[in-house]
């Protein structure tokens, strides 16, 4: 019988995704976001958007940055429950909301895959809008 590394490490998918969405996604101050990103990714982590793929965490802080400039002030990400995941492969369900927690202009999906207990890779699936 063999194991891999991830079935291995004892994951905990939600708390790390769920630092993920308010640490990392919702973090306006670089800094803060690239010390987020530190703790919770690979350093050679990939983050796969729609029509994008970005390689190390100076390059996803920096398009996460960018991200939220577009997005008015006070628009975090918000998980809708908790993530779930086994072997390796983590799953949480989000939403845009305002300082007052009503819905924003997107929602979603992120899809991560974990190696030694951090995102190695994340899939943002963005929910088509109604």
């Amino acid at each position: 019988m063999s194991t891999d590394s991830n079935e291995a490490v004892n994951v905990d998918y939600d708390r790390i995704l769920q630092a993920n969405a308010k640490q990392v996604f919702s973090q306006r101050d670089p800094g803060a976001r690239r010390q987020a990103l530190d703790e919770l990714w690979l350093p050679d982590g990939i983050l796969y958007e729609d029509g994008h793929i970005i390689t190390g965490l100076e390059a996803i802080s920096d398009t996460i940055g960018a991200l939220l400039d577009t997005l008015p002030p006070g628009i975090t990400f918000a998980p809708t429950g908790r993530a779930v995941g086994h072997h390796g492969l983590g799953r949480l369900r989000w939403r845009a909301v305002d300082n007052n927690g009503q819905p924003g202009p997107v929602s979603g999906t992120d899809v991560a895959i974990f190696q030694d207990g951090k995102i190695a890779r994340l899939y943002v699936l963005l929910n088509p809008v109604e």
